[in-house]
């Protein structure tokens, strides 16, 4: 390409030189002299090419004829090009919708039945690759075996043997891990797997030594042991990868999270497919292609790929149930107190990646039984380079897979764990660590999804669906990727000033260390956190938004124009919330008070900028926005008082009612639990006023704000004991009943009823009086007549 724009770069420049000298000539040569010259040349149209140049020469050095040519040439430039872009700009037809959309599918169904086509012509000629057996390649591996045989069963035998041995010293280590840290963990990890490679070493150096010391000739080696010996090494090094992984021996070696029987199921079928395909590919193909043919050595080859992909579609069909429920088993996280699984918990319910990987489990058998039938497609029409190529990718996409495996099983014993923090954390902020149990599993959820997204990716571009490599060259993906990064780099940094926050509340809002925060320290530190919460979501949407490539300078213009419209319709609320500004710089109400809003007295459970929440003695629950709210009545301001009105009878004597009082007080003040309470002497206020029925005293104790009711109920307690022991009489409300009077002075007949239960058999004695009257009183009205009243 980059030779061919060369070449049409020197024909365009060798053009336009000749170009210029035509266009001089037509200025400065006569039309017969041009006519001349486009003829045979001779002498004459020689010499007149001759005079030519020599004018062009003339014309360059004469600087008013030079500019005049350099303006012609612009103008003709200009005008070429108009007439190159005209003809290069064809017409475009206007088409319709519809037939737009036909065309698309029109040229897909074609693709389509093409790739059929084709596929179906390969699958029909498909069996030209088991053409080239011939049946006596099973002899030709048993002439071989003989030269294979000693070394076969000492290098087998000796690896057996160690492996044996070494069980107990694996055993041993995965006892170590289970409660190892970190650091050890990983060393007895490499111990163990460092012990396998040792083992396999060994057993492939004595095979060397007995192929070279006790087979054919002394001190040589043949052909065939060689070709064993490395199939055996790269066997078994390929074993001890996946005994790496599973660690059937050793559980807490274990990377993935799978039962002891699963593992060695899983083990042994890989081990048995790499095998097959190993010594398959590396002696039993070479052998046959050395003592057969080529073509024999392709059909044992794809016989063993054939064989191989048969065991898997067993295996997938078998095991389809046991991998679902591994793949779709619950988070469940029971060890943790932080982390409970019920319903009102957020981290035992499913996230996104959990329902991806629900949905997954239950397909994944159809997904790779798709991807078995289509190798098996390839390996019977493709040529060996393409199976060979199809085989390395599915290593990439099974090697992704298990790296993918590792980490979302990592990722799930962490969820499972949760986050401890040290005893003296949790002291300080009790708080902080069920937030990070709360935030650390959905992050893991979005994390593990990640991870499944990059290996769909992944697979994809290594089959070839789509070119992720250039993709993420292109603007696009640099564009994309970065985006994605800034924003979780963004969510990742305000999460980390909300935590920050947060802690800082709550550490300021803990009693146990530093001093005990008053009611207005609650109040003004939690409405900081909801207010900086708010701020910091705000702004954090704007720089998610900024970062995808929104604009938000209109947005944020919008915003204004929408708040200052909502100002005006809802003026009430901007009422609220001026209200409650003052309120709160005015200490007027705190979280714990007792107050009275609205002709309502509880106490306030929740204050906001808005409203003020609070709850009465009935346990109602009551709020209260501030645009309605004209008085507040706080009873918790600085001291309160209790203040009782005691009423005695109007036969009491009052000195005797005031030592009596001053008395209970006294009881009241050697109460502990209710001194701590009291901030002041009694207060005595002497009579308060006369009642119908009783003579009203007044005493006031000050109290510490809060405590006015408690301290109250124990002194009418202490009250009523005094007054009882010294017989002063607390009145209750009597009633007098006038019976009237006859003209002759006698009054009617009073009858009484009494029922008294008697002997507890329910007896009944009526006594009936004629006329019964306990007391009788002379009465004097207003004007002077007297009376009889009978109270009783």
């Amino acid at each position: 390409m980059r030779a061919a724009i060369q070449l049409l770069t020197k024909l365009r420049m060798r053009a336009y030189f000749a170009f210029v000298l035509a266009l001089t000539l037509s200025f400065h040569l006569s039309p017969a002299q041009a006519q001349l010259s486009s003829g045979t040349p001779t002498e004459e149209q020689v010499v007149t090419d001759s005079s030519a140049l020599k004018s062009l020469l003339d014309v360059l050095k004469d600087d008013t004829a030079r500019s005049k040519l350099i303006e012609e040439l612009e103008a003709t430039t200009i005008r070429a090009a108009e007439q190159m872009a005209t003809v290069s700009e064809p017409a475009v037809e206007a088409v319709s919708l519809g037939r737009r959309i036909a065309l698309i599918t029109q040229e897909i169904s074609e693709d389509a039945v093409a790739t059929l086509s084709g596929l179906w012509t390969s699958i029909s000629s498909g069996q030209n690759v088991f053409s080239g057996l011939s049946g006596e390649e099973f002899s030709i591996l048993l002439k071989a075996m003989p030269d294979l045989l000693l070394v076969i069963v000492i290098s087998v035998s000796v690896l057996l043997v160690l492996r044996n041995l070494a069980k107990r010293f694996y055993a041993r280590l995965g006892r170590r891990a289970e409660q190892a840290s970190l650091f050890r963990l990983v060393s007895l990890f490499l111990a163990s797997n460092i012990t396998a490679l040792f083992i396999v070493l060994l057993a492939w150096a004595l095979g060397y030594l007995v192929a070279i010391l006790a087979v054919g000739e002394y001190g040589s080696i043949g052909i065939g042991q060689t070709m064993y010996l490395n199939a055996f090494l790269l066997v078994e090094i390929g074993k001890v990868v996946v005994r790496a992984v599973l660690s059937p021996a050793a559980s807490g070696l274990r990377l993935v999270s799978v039962s002891d029987h699963a593992t060695k199921t899983i083990n042994r079928s890989l081990s048995l497919i790499l095998s097959v395909l190993g010594y398959g590919q590396l002696l039993v193909v070479p052998i046959v292609n050395q003592s057969a043919s080529m073509a024999a050595g392709s059909g044992v080859s794809a016989l063993l790929s054939v064989f191989v992909l048969l065991y898997l579609v067993y295996l997938v069909v078998r095991h389809r149930g046991d991998v679902a429920s591994w793949l779709s088993g619950p988070v469940d996280i029971p060890s943790h107190p932080d982390l409970t699984t019920d319903e009102s918990n957020p981290v035992s319910k499913t996230g996104l990646a959990d329902g991806l990987m629900v949905g997954l489990a239950k397909l994944w058998h159809l997904i790779v039984l798709g991807y078995l039938g289509a190798m098996f497609v390839v390996l019977m029409t493709q040529p060996a380079e393409v199976t060979l190529a199809a085989l390395v990718a599915s290593g990439k996409v099974l090697a992704a897979l298990i790296v993918a495996s590792l980490a979302s099983g990592w990722l799930s014993t962490a969820m499972m764990r949760g986050v401890t923090l040290p005893e003296d954390i949790n002291q300080k902020l009790p708080l902080l660590e069920p937030r990070l149990n709360r935030f650390v599993p959905r992050a893991f959820g979005a994390l593990r999804l990640a991870i499944l997204s990059i290996v769909l990716l992944f697979a994809f571009d290594v089959i070839g669906i789509i070119d992720m490599r250039s993709w993420l060259e292109s603007q696009v993906g640099l564009q994309v990727t970065t985006s994605i990064v800034s924003v979780v780099l963004i969510l990742l940094v305000a999460f980390g000033l909300w935590l920050g926050l947060t802690s800082f509340v709550d550490y300021k809002l803990n009693p146990e260390y530093g001093s005990v925060p008053t009611s207005r320290e609650i109040t003004l530190l939690t409405l900081l956190r909801n207010a900086a919460t708010i701020a910091l979501i705000i702004i954090t949407l704007m720089f998610c938004l900024s970062e995808i490539g929104l604009n938000i300078g209109p947005l944020l213009a919008s915003a204004g124009v929408l708040g200052l419209a909502i100002g005006f319709g809802a003026q009430s609320m901007v009422k609220d919330i001026i209200t409650g500004i003052f309120i709160q710089f005015e200490n007027s109400i705190n979280v714990g008070d007792v107050i009275t809003v609205g002709g309502i007295t509880g106490t306030v459970e929740k204050l906001s900028v808005r409203s003020v929440s609070l709850r009465d003695a009935h346990g109602v629950f009551h709020i209260m926005p501030f645009s309605s709210v004209d008085m507040v009545s706080n009873f918790m301001r600085e001291f309160s008082y209790s203040v009782c009105d005691m009423g005695i009878a109007y036969r009491e004597n009052v000195d005797d009612a005031k030592q009596a009082m001053h008395d209970a007080f006294d009881m009241l003040m050697e109460d502990a639990e209710i001194a701590g309470s009291i901030i002041a002497p009694l207060e005595w206020f002497g009579i308060n006023s006369f009642g119908d029925n009783a003579v009203v005293l007044r005493t006031r104790i000050k109290t510490i704000p809060g405590k006015q009711w408690a301290v109250g109920r124990a002194y009418n307690g202490y009250l009523k004991t005094v007054f009882d022991a010294r017989d002063i009489e607390i009145p209750y409300p009597q009633q007098t009943i006038w019976l009237g009077k006859a003209k002759d002075g006698t009054t009617e007949p009073f009858r009484v009823e009494e029922v008294p239960e008697v002997g507890g058999a329910g007896q009944q004695v009526r006594r009936e009086n004629d006329a019964i009257q306990d007391t009788v009183e002379l009465a004097t009205d207003a004007t002077g007549s007297e009376r009889d009243v009978a109270k009783g």
